[in-house]
């Protein structure tokens, strides 16, 4: 199993007096996702989000590319592309020319988001956001498999058969994960015969837990004839070594998850059908405590429990765990050492015979 760089930048409006420059926060990132790749980390996984509701990074591709031109083999990824606001077309365009000038590295996740406060600025319809996903979905993958292509749906409609330029390295398309919080999408990707990424905490509400889940999604792949469906998720991590630290980690995390809320649809009354499921979710996280946030959430405590909890994934059928270090307000410099613990002390349990671990930083 590998592992990579995760990162939301939470910077919300909740942290009050403690958040972050955002040029300055953008800026660090980078520099994480440049260490990752000295650290022997896989991949590295940065999100779109837009006027500093919750992250404050809106444009993925662009971060993506800088990060290109700074490393050699890092696999470089959205988390995610919210899809219903922007193009598919654009999006294919986008991510083919990332992979040609990353020689490759370039690898595909969208999902529909949650805010609606991101969806109205750009003219997007948040209530019809499941049924626009799909369709674009189906799009981006008739464009990445057909060339020329034609596309006609509700929502989208190519006026005459279409040939994108420039090719993507990688045939015939980058890796494409579909981030999946409700079952709908897990059956999307299914159909369409692309991988899945998930939260642990969803897919725990979904199925009882990240394992079942991957299994779950595998099964229902290979049915619908993906010969090799890959499963991701994300995790917080913090490797501890002392029970403090880890309380400490805890309690970072419920302040992060309390400080989003406000982005997340918490009005039964008013969220659509398609995204209700999230008002239970708010409800959960309103009524928790830090003691509450158990391996379901959060992998932390000394080494052996992190390697613990990881190994499950492994034999859960998890291809690669991407690792959320900087949630809460932890420092730029705060997060590399938390980068480095966890290179130094829990991957080499995962590597190849024949991998070696690099875990010295940049010079």
């Amino acid at each position: 199993m590998k592992f990579g760089y995760f990162t939301l930048t939470d910077n919300p409006p909740a942290y009050g007096p403690g958040r972050r420059d955002p040029n300055r926060f953008l800026l660090d990132v980078a520099e994480e996702c440049v260490e990752a790749e000295a650290m022997g980390y896989h991949s590295a996984w940065v999100p779109e989000h837009h006027f500093g509701r919750f992250g404050v990074l809106p444009s993925p591709t662009m971060m993506l590319t800088h990060i290109a031109n700074r490393t050699r083999t890092l696999k470089l990824g959205p988390a995610t592309v919210v899809l219903p606001i922007n193009h598919p077309l654009r999006m294919v365009e986008e991510f083919n020319l990332l992979d040609l000038l990353s020689d490759g590295r370039a690898v595909f996740s969208a999902g529909r988001g949650y805010d609606q406060g991101e969806y109205t600025p750009f003219g997007a319809s948040f209530e019809n956001s499941r049924a626009v996903f799909d369709e674009q979905m189906e799009y981006m993958m008739a464009a990445w498999r057909q060339s020329p292509f034609e596309f006609h749906g509700r929502y989208y409609s190519t006026p005459e058969p279409l040939t994108i330029v420039p090719r993507p390295v990688q045939r015939p398309h980058p890796e494409v994960y579909v981030a999946c919080f409700s079952k709908p999408s897990i059956e999307l990707a299914a159909r369409l015969r692309v991988h899945t990424i998930f939260a642990p905490f969803a897919a725990a509400m979904l199925f009882g837990s990240v394992q079942e889940a991957a299994r779950e999604s595998k099964r229902m792949a290979i049915e619908a004839g993906h010969p090799d469906p890959k499963v991701m998720c994300s995790y917080f991590v913090s490797v501890a070594h002392s029970p403090s630290e880890a309380d400490r980690a805890r309690e970072r995390l419920l302040h992060y998850l309390h400080s989003i809320l406000p982005v997340l649809p918490s009005d039964r009354s008013t969220a659509p059908p398609h995204i209700a499921y999230f008002v239970d979710i708010v409800e959960r996280l309103k009524a928790m405590k830090p003691s509450q946030l158990g391996d379901r959430s959060i992998v932390t405590g000394d080494v052996e429990h992190c390697i613990e909890v990881l190994k499950r994934c492994e034999e859960g059928g998890l291809s690669e765990v991407i690792l959320y270090f900087n949630f809460g307000e932890l420092s730029h410099r705060d997060t590399l050492a938390a980068m480095e613990r966890f290179a130094k002390e829990v991957m080499p349990h995962f590597a190849e015979k024949n991998d070696p671990v690099v875990t010295g930083r940049a010079s």
